[in-house]
Parts: structure tokens; sequence; C-alpha cells
């Protein structure tokens, strides 16, 4: 009987390779060891798109704040087991941290017209919930329907850029 094939562990699995495209190794030492290791990294929307130059580097650093204040006010759906539990407190409250994310998150997306806006569902399902570009186009779209991928970019580049005046990474331009 033929074993079966084992997998390259030095490569990424099938699996995650459907999920997005990874960097070249980076080797390094492990700080703990010292022993020879080979970093990946994940390729991300924003990255990829820094790197190809269709955006700026202010852009990216919107995107990767509006990313940060999603992840602080706890939308992605993710909950994890609290590993210290305070007598008498409720489950399901909002700290003043996720509170306050909300508030800025509900701003920046007003810029939009909100959530089901195009650019703010577009920001909502790639940069929050970190769907990638073409399945946020073909499975979510704008209220729903479809969008072509070159149209999913355009709206993305269009928010990033709003984004990053909204954040007062760049200069908003004054109409002459």
């Amino acid at each position: 009987m033929a074993k079966p094939k084992q997998d390259d562990l030095a490569k990424p699995s099938k699996w995650r390779l459907q999920h997005g495209g990874f960097s070249e190794p980076v080797r390094d030492a492990d700080p703990d060891t010292g022993s020879p290791v080979a970093h990946r990294r994940a390729v991300d929307t924003l990255g990829l798109m820094l790197t190809n130059g269709s955006i700026t580097p202010q852009m990216h650093e919107a995107g990767a704040m509006f990313r940060v204040t999603f992840r602080l006010a706890a939308l992605d759906g993710m909950r994890t087991t609290q590993l210290l539990r305070i007598q008498g407190g409720g489950g399901d409250l909002l700290s003043e941290r996720q509170a306050a994310a909300r508030r800025r998150l509900a701003a920046a997306l007003d810029l939009f017209g909100g959530a089901d806006s195009a650019g703010g569902s577009c920001l909502w399902h790639v940069l929050g919930l970190e769907c990638s570009l073409r399945e946020w186009a073909l499975r979510q779209g704008w209220s729903g329907r479809p969008v072509h991928h070159v149209q999913a970019q355009g709206i993305l580049l269009t928010a990033l850029g709003v984004l990053a005046a909204h954040y007062r990474l760049q200069p908003r331009e004054r109409a002459a």
C-alpha cells in the first residue's frame, strides 16, 4: 500500500494559498533558539496595492487606520472566551474603547453615505472583514448586486483617497 504524500511544511498549504499570495521567504534566526527560520508574509490587499503603485502611502495608512479602528470596535464577529471574568459583570457590555472606536468608524462611513453605500460596503468588507476585493465584488458588491472587479478597485481607490483626507494624511485640494 502506497503512503499518502506528505505536505511540504516549508511552504504554505494548498488551502492557505487559495486565500491569497505570500511574499518570498525572508531568512532569519529565531530570537529564542538562534536556529534558522524562513518567514513568509501573507499579502494583503492594501499591501499589494501599495507594492504595485495603485495607492499612495497615505492611502495605505488610511486603510490601515480604518482596519485598526474596525478591530477596536469589535465588529468582526469573532468572539473569544474571557480569560479573566469579573464577578457581577455583564457579558456583552461595550467598553469605552469599543464605543469610541464605533463612533470613529461611523463618522468615517458617514463620508460615503453609510455602510450600505458602495464605498462604505467596500471598506466594511475589504478592510474591516478582510475579504479580498474580488470576493467582495462577486459575493457582496453594492446592495447585494455583483460589481465588476475593475469597478470594485475604483470604488476602493476612491474610498481610500477620501479616508486619507478624512484622517488628514494628505492635504485636501481646494476647488479653483
